[in-house]
């Protein structure tokens, strides 16, 4: 008789057991970065990383950096100058 439908006997509801799977796309991004960096550094895990930039270092590149382009334009400005004369030179002295 259990096979027949029933209108008064309602059947138990089947469980559903969902366990939510919490996914971080960017924190997967994120580690797969890192272990890429640690294999292009040659660093292994629990290895230090011992960097080869120092602290000034970068402040030191940029003002040679910038006295470099200052030395670059006098020389450019004194080579506009001595053209500038020996043009004068030839049109009043010619």
């Amino acid at each position: 008789m259990s096979s027949l439908p029933s209108f008064f006997q309602t059947g138990k509801p089947r469980r559903f057991h969902y366990q939510p799977l919490y996914y971080d796309p960017e924190k997967e991004a994120l580690e797969q970065r890192i272990a890429q960096i640690e294999q292009e550094m040659g660093l292994r895990k629990g290895e230090a990383y011992v960097p080869r930039i120092r602290r000034g270092q970068m402040a030191s590149y940029f003002k040679r950096k910038s006295q470099r382009r200052e030395r670059v334009s006098n020389i450019r400005l004194l080579i506009i100058l001595a053209v500038l004369f020996l043009l004068a030179y030839f049109v009043f002295y010619s």
